[in-house]
């Protein structure tokens, strides 16, 4: 059999309960388009979850990939959609893996080139180093719950930063000299004027990750070492709550709802950074 050429097993078609990215991970568009999925990888071998129709060229491709024995288990092509989505979704991040890719060159041009929006990210074509880098940094700052991702140049480095329950916490620290390629994506996402590096600039992104629909706030400002970046995330799916959900006092929640019963006038939500000020308006947004 050609299975046993390629040193493939077969399992019988069975329920998949969850699925993980392995260290050795396919990319996703890979994945997706040839409907198959590399998991549960161990010294001895590996399973390959297969949509039906998989064609012998991509067990040719998967096995020379992995370099092991892989044993199949088909599933059918709704299940597989799902296991695929939740793998990719809810694996662990590789944004320390993407700066090993990075040189210390790039051409600014390739980096600045228009991007399709809204895009899914993870199906974006994911072969320029800083495209990578900054998908790995949404997807993660998402799994992470972060609300905020600060890009800050500094003389002699370049700190990356997530907000996580109001506390900020550097989680990256790349070359000096990917500043300002990073800016300048950011700023062609937001539709922002690449150029203008003296004037600060506010700007919208609205994007998928892994299905997930993210709204994306940007913020540029001019500093002495280079203009700075801070991207307010809101994740829509985690954002439908209503105002019982949100811990208010019964006095603040009972006049919240009055208010918001009127058929006119205006109603102003203020706090510091990461109080939950967009959570508490989209939460009465939920609610009219």
């Amino acid at each position: 059999m050609a299975s046993e050429g390629l040193r493939l097993n077969l399992l019988a078609e069975g329920e998949v309960e969850s699925a993980s990215p392995p260290h050795k991970t396919l990319p996703f568009t890979y994945a997706k388009r040839h409907g198959v999925l590399l998991t549960e990888q161990s010294d001895s071998g590996g399973l390959l979850l297969c949509r039906p129709g998989v064609s012998l060229v991509t067990f040719t491709e998967v096995r020379r990939f992995f370099e092991k024995p892989l044993t199949l288990k088909l599933i059918s092509a709704e299940e597989f959609d799902a296991v695929l989505q939740e793998a990719y979704e809810g694996g662990t991040g590789h944004t320390m893996e993407m700066m090993d890719d990075l040189g210390d060159s790039m051409d600014l041009s390739r980096v600045a080139q228009e991007l399709g929006e809204p895009e899914d990210l993870l199906e974006s074509e994911d072969d320029a180093p800083i495209i990578r880098l900054i998908n790995a940094l949404l997807t993660e700052a998402i799994k992470k719950n972060a609300s905020d991702i600060h890009i800050e140049p500094y003389e002699n480095r370049l700190s990356v930063r997530f907000r996580i329950d109001g506390v900020l916490r550097e989680v990256l620290t790349p070359k000096r000299i990917l500043g300002p390629l990073l800016v300048s994506r950011i700023k062609v996402m937001a539709k922002l004027d690449i150029a203008e590096k003296r004037l600060p600039q506010d700007g919208r992104i609205s994007l998928r990750i892994a299905g997930r629909a993210v709204d994306v706030r940007v913020s540029t400002l001019p500093s002495g070492h280079g203009e700075r970046v801070v991207l307010r995330l809101l994740d829509k799916q985690a954002g439908r709550l209503d105002l019982e959900q949100l811990g208010m006092e019964k006095h603040a929640s009972d006049l919240m709802n009055q208010l918001i019963s009127k058929p006119h006038g205006i109603i102003l939500v203020t706090g510091p950074t990461g109080s939950g000020k967009t959570t508490t308006l989209y939460a009465t947004l939920t609610r009219l």
